[in-house]
């Protein structure tokens, strides 16, 4: 007789089966239509994570229903060290996500952030990377809405919009710099610019230049990595619930293929 459990686990991976055709096609698509080097720089780690679910998921699907008892060992432990890693990542994802947030400032709509404000290993990734990171950025235009407002934009409604942490890093200088507005990406530096600030220096008027090369502009972008962090963590709690219970499932499952292979063994 064909057990639960086995058909719950060949059913749960007829599910992860299929989820990840359209994952292993999203890595082609961006390998053809990719533009930039963030979006061609994505391909590879989507192409290899479908076909590492479409694997694993094929693993656990003939296993049970073929009653293939070393399949199904393979299928458990790719399992137990997936649940480990995942465990492992959401801590550390906590941890290092539990400093930084942007400092609010008085009569400004938008909030200023400081890159020694973050964990120290995200710093340095951040700093290791930024070559690529800033051309990723400069691709993604995130400061065009604030070029194509030009001088239409009063000082005043400036300083009263929102802005992204990325927006507000890497599109406009730091309000330590004290610089006369003219535009929200054209800025006159003046006798009382902060010298304490090594962003001012770096600020130019030009739109393929602005902050991109700032402190702040590297803030921001932790700021957004820190929030996208903590969603994914608590993603990952659900997710690591779901998979003990599979893993459970698949442990049964095992267990009944043991027995009823040894009992065809020796009838």
């Amino acid at each position: 007789m064909v057990r639960v459990s086995n058909n719950l686990v060949g059913i749960l991976n007829i599910i992860t089966f299929l989820i990840s055709i359209p994952i292993i096609g999203g890595g082609i698509w961006l390998s053809r239509q990719a533009d930039t080097e963030c979006e061609r720089f994505l391909e590879k780690p989507v192409i290899a994570l479908g076909v590492f679910v479409m694997l694993v998921s094929l693993a656990g699907l003939i296993g049970s229903c073929c009653r293939v008892s070393w399949l199904l060992w393979v299928y458990l432990l790719v399992m137990f060290l997936l649940i480990v890693l995942i465990f492992c990542f959401t801590i550390f994802a906590f941890v290092v996500t539990n400093k930084g947030a942007g400092e609010a400032l008085s009569d400004r709509g938008y909030k200023e952030y400081r890159l020694g404000d973050y964990s120290n290993w995200l710093q340095k990734r951040v700093n290791n990377h930024w070559g690529r990171i800033q051309s990723c950025l400069q691709d993604s235009k995130i400061c065009k809405t604030l070029i194509d407002d030009g001088s239409s934009t009063k000082v005043e409604d400036f300083y009263k919009k929102h802005l992204s942490a990325l927006q507000s890093g890497c599109c406009k200088p730091s309000n330590d710099c004290n610089f006369t507005y003219v535009s929200p990406t054209n800025w006159t530096k003046n006798s009382t610019s902060s010298l304490n600030n090594p962003d001012c220096n770096l600020w130019s008027n030009d739109p393929n230049v602005l902050c991109y090369s700032c402190e702040s502009c590297k803030a921001g972008l932790l700021d957004n990595i820190k929030s996208d962090w903590k969603r994914v963590a608590v993603l990952n709690i659900i997710f690591l619930v779901f998979l003990v219970v599979v893993y459970s499932v698949g442990c049964c499952a095992f267990r009944n293929t043991r027995r009823d292979n040894s009992y065809k063994r020796y009838p």
